[in-house]
């Protein structure tokens, strides 16, 4: 996602976590391995994680923090006091803030598939000594969601307080209130769906299609030499405009040319809307592979908790966990009335349920850059839950908007 952020996010910086380090871990070592959705098997499975705060002696104040599309396993604090940007979300992790390392223990993992530690395309395999490449099999969020559960396991928690998630880090908090309902006391997605739209996938079809038009992707066997930059830029430039809403771009480019007041009427970078986005795609292709952005896509792909049900009502059917929904009235990528959907559905299954829709101008960025709103909604409700669910966590949000 975007790294721009309001006025508000910038005072929150601090206090941090400080330096952190990554850690990792092996796991479905064989013969234990993991059977995928798509049938086929996976293992050894490497896992990357990052942990802030402490586990209690009770083991009973640990939170899964899941991630985003481009995200990994490093959310907050710094790995070096030399680095420029602390981690994706570090606005809401640390003390005091939305995710309180004072109080909770907080875990992250990059995802399987990921690219940044986690086993992936750009993995080695052990049966070949090379990167996977295509051979790598394509995953889900099930399945990157079983990986989690075999980390909590490792990590000797035996229930997690709250899964939390923002957009694809969402669909993996719904994900683990099906699939594993006695594992978790709460599910807090956060401006995400339960399945894919057409349109969602469409976006994500064309980015991939420029992944592929570049002649350094070789078919995913580009390891060891040039990689596919130019497709993985454009595949970048594209999603990054479903993040934003038409008002922050007008507001923040507008239709401002760069360093002209005339137009040039060639085919230079002369909008200041194509800049950014050329920029947004460079950063990006620094710091990620294009197989990966190629296997998570799929993955969001085929996200549908409706696969095999009657009803979206009928897949919740079987959760048991507490929720705290949180849509973005701007967000055209996964709009408001698909968070209404599964707080309705929850509903009409006796869930608890708090829906609250944040009115912001920054569209699906927004669950990264609305920081105070985000914070006046979640802190109250893990308390909530932390003190074994007594009292009201809803408070001056109730009426469900913020």
């Amino acid at each position: 996602m975007t790294t721009h952020k309001p006025s508000t996010a910038a005072k929150q910086e601090e206090p941090s976590v400080g330096i952190v380090s990554p850690n990792q871990v092996r796991l479905f070592q064989p013969p234990h391995v993991l059977k995928l959705a798509n049938g086929a098997a996976l293992g050894p499975i490497t896992i990357q994680y990052e942990t802030y705060g402490r586990l209690n002696a009770k083991k009973d104040n640990a939170i899964l923090l899941c991630h985003a599309l481009s995200g990994d396993a490093h959310a907050a604090g710094r790995h070096a006091p030399e680095d420029p940007a602390p981690g994706w979300w570090d606005t809401a992790v640390g003390p005091g803030k939305a995710l309180d390392t004072d109080e909770y223990f907080i875990l992250c993992a990059n995802v399987l598939g990921g690219c940044k530690g986690s086993t992936g395309a750009s993995s080695t395999d052990p049966a070949t000594g090379r990167p996977y490449g295509l051979s790598f099999p394509i995953v889900t969020i099930g399945d990157m969601v079983e990986c989690q559960k075999a980390l909590v396991d490792h990590l000797g928690i035996p229930k997690l307080l709250a899964v939390v998630g923002g957009s694809m880090g969402g669909m993996q908090a719904l994900e683990w209130a099906v699939r594993f309902p006695e594992k978790i006391q709460a599910a807090i997605p956060v401006a995400t769906t339960y399945r894919l739209s057409a349109q969602g996938i469409a976006f994500n079809a064309v980015g991939r299609e420029a992944i592929f038009a570049d002649p350094n992707w070789k078919r995913g066997d580009y390891y060891g030499g040039e990689a596919p930059a130019s497709g993985l830029a454009i595949a970048r430039m594209i999603g990054h405009i479903t993040y934003l809403s038409d008002k922050s771009m007008h507001e923040k480019f507008g239709r401002e040319l760069r360093h002209r007041e005339e137009y040039a009427y060639n085919f230079e970078t002369e909008f200041q809307v194509e800049s950014y986005l050329r920029h947004q795609g460079q950063k990006f292709i620094q710091r990620f592979d294009a197989n990966s952005y190629l296997y998570i896509t799929k993955a969001m792909d085929y996200f549908d908790m409706t696969d095999n049900f009657p009803s979206l009502r009928a897949s919740l059917k079987r959760t048991r966990a507490k929720f705290l929904l949180l849509a973005f009235s701007s967000d055209w990528l996964f709009p408001p009335q698909e968070m209404r959907d599964i707080a309705g559905a929850l509903r009409a299954n006796g869930a608890d349920v708090t829906y609250l829709e944040i009115k912001s101008d920054y569209g699906h960025d927004a669950f990264l850059l609305e920081t105070e709103e985000v914070t006046r909604a979640m802190k109250p409700f893990l308390r909530y839950l932390h003190r074994g669910g007594h009292g009201a966590h809803r408070g001056a949000a109730e009426g469900g908007v913020l």
